[in-house]
């Protein structure tokens, strides 16, 4: 569904786009320019929309909370690569696996836990 409602709006603004162009032809027709402006807008709702609220089937948000138990220090964050300095919104979970996304130099990797023994 999402997918037909992304293609549906990619043609209300193609043909709303050609609208409009046609509105600047030899003779200016503003019924034209109107109704080139509505559809280009009903095509950039009916996207946002698709993008907002229609979710693809089986696609799940998934939270990873840790509870962690007595006193825990937390180290700084950085990234290998450049250094800079990290947050949680950097990290995703994705197939399972933690992986990082740096703001500063777009480095992406993933978080190994090296063993404690």
């Amino acid at each position: 569904m999402k997918s037909i409602a992304k293609i549906a709006s990619w043609i209300l603004i193609f043909f709303g786009v050609l609208f409009i162009w046609a509105a600047f032809g030899t003779q200016t027709s503003w019924g034209n320019l109107l109704t080139g402006l509505i559809t280009v807008g009903l095509g950039f709702g009916l996207m946002w929309y698709a993008n907002q609220k229609l979710a693809a089937p089986g696609e799940q948000k998934v939270t990873y909370n840790v509870d962690l138990t007595g006193d825990v220090k937390l180290e700084k964050f950085l990234c290998q690569q450049c250094g800079g300095a990290l947050s949680d919104k950097n990290v995703a979970l994705v197939g399972g696996a933690l992986n990082v996304t740096c703001p500063y130099c777009g480095a992406v990797y993933q978080i190994e836990e090296a063993p404690k023994w």
